[in-house]
């Protein structure tokens, strides 16, 4: 996990949806908050905003998201209760619970979260994960099991090289050295960094 308390903003192309997203980073002291913007074209064009807030250990506590496209505005408040349980706009969805963290859609920031919390990106590890999924951009919320895998540590910048695995679908990212994705092959790769 990061060392001390710092600012950062980060900016990614993002490939699958043919746009960009950068996110604007505090971290430090086991959480972090973050808010962030993203454009695409694919699967229609479409705007997002979002705003993330962890509590200790690095588990999600809420996810607002906008979402503006041809047709029209949606808006989503995921939440969790730092017990375990989940909310979708103030409705319980017990089949999320024990889950800790959400995965937003083609958005590379939300896979840092379960990297920091077993430092998977400073020692080898492997770690199965219930995720709170939402789906971009029609910010639907479904259950997703997800596992990473450290394949190696002390990548160039101090980073490592995660396996991310959903059912079928497999990729090996690149994480820097504070946890944050550098390379996410197929989906994102980061092509700006400002530290604050």
């Amino acid at each position: 996990m990061p060392e001390t308390s710092f600012s950062t903003c980060l900016t990614w192309q993002v490939i699958d949806s043919g746009g960009h997203e950068t996110a604007w980073i505090e971290a430090g002291d086991d959480r972090l908050t973050a808010r962030g913007r993203a454009v695409g074209i694919t699967p229609e064009p479409y705007w997002i905003s979002y705003e993330l807030q962890t509590g200790p250990g690095w588990v999600t506590r809420e996810l607002r998201v906008r979402a503006e496209s041809a047709a029209g505005v949606r808006e989503l408040l995921l939440g969790h209760d730092g017990s375990g349980r989940w909310s979708v706009d103030g409705v319980a969805r017990p089949e999320l619970d024990g889950a800790l963290d959400c995965d937003l859609g083609l958005c590379p920031l939300t896979n840092s979260m379960p990297v920091l919390r077993h430092r998977l990106h400073r020692e080898p590890g492997e770690r199965e994960f219930l995720m709170a999924w939402v789906r971009v951009p029609e910010l639907t919320v479904h259950r997703s099991p997800q596992t990473y895998t450290t394949r190696s540590v002390d990548e160039p910048g101090g980073g490592a090289l995660i396996r991310y695995t959903s059912g079928e679908f497999r990729r090996d990212i690149t994480v820097d050295g504070d946890g944050f994705v550098v390379d996410y092959p197929g989906l994102a790769r980061r092509i700006a960094t400002v530290r604050g």
